[in-house]
């Protein structure tokens, strides 16, 4: 006889984790910074300049100036809401974007990656997928059970992103908010603690000097190898 009543398993030992405090992460292609308006922001705007699209589907941008950039970094860093961080190129020794953890809700065990934005030069680099496989770590080894990406479900570079890094579509939230004054249906995805060993794996695979012959070129894509990870794939990117 089934029970009438359902409960969800106990989450045996769990503790919250820990909020993140914007610590620099090391990569061997890629480094975190905590972002800082004086450190970062002209170096940030040079890198985006002349590249309007970066902030289609973003909730800010594109800046008239250099200074309204450097104002609107300093005020979204002293958000409480958000831990931003600029991404250090270390093979072109330049800042080519950054990235933050939002959404953190560590009594839940969750926490989201977004607010994203890569520099055509640091995008579909291996610094790039770095730079999202260290913010994946900190949270899945500091003891968070889920980690979201959410994005403008028009946006299909970033859709594509999620998937490659292995994060499981999980739907379409429709009239989900408006975003500069057009309707925004949300794509979400997300990877969970009992999926991160493999991924881990697979990044680890991918990013290995060995998997680049001698002139860059993977001979295992990042995509295969989260492949069977996933525990779902996005229906509108077919068979990738």
């Amino acid at each position: 006889m089934s029970d009438p009543r359902p409960l969800g398993p106990n989450v045996e030992g769990w503790t919250p984790p820990p909020a993140p405090t914007g610590t620099q992460m090391q990569g061997s292609h890629v480094r975190l910074e905590p972002l800082d308006a004086e450190a970062h922001a002209a170096l940030l705007y040079s890198a985006f300049d002349g590249h309007d699209e970066v902030w289609d589907y973003m909730p800010t941008g594109p800046f008239a100036s250099s200074a309204q950039f450097h104002r609107w970094m300093r005020d979204i860093t002293a958000s409480p809401d958000y831990v931003f961080f600029a991404i250090y190129d270390v093979a072109r020794e330049a800042y080519g974007g950054f990235a933050s953890f939002l959404r953190i809700q560590p009594q839940a065990g969750s926490i989201e990656v977004g607010y994203i934005a890569m520099s055509p030069q640091l995008q579909r680099t291996v610094a790039a997928t770095e730079a999202m496989y260290l913010m994946m770590a900190w949270a899945f080894q500091t003891g968070y059970r889920r980690y979201e990406w959410k994005c403008d479900a028009l946006n299909m570079p970033s859709r594509r992103a999620a998937q490659r890094l292995g994060l499981s579509y999980e739907g379409i939230f429709r009239q989900a908010t408006v975003v500069k004054g057009r309707n925004r249906d949300t794509a979400w995805f997300a990877a969970i603690d009992a999926e991160w060993p493999a991924l881990g794996e697979a990044f680890r695979l991918w990013l290995d000097a060995s998997n680049f012959d001698s002139v860059g070129r993977q001979k295992s894509s990042l995509r295969d190898l989260t492949r069977l990870v996933r525990a779902s794939s996005d229906p509108a990117l077919g068979s990738e």
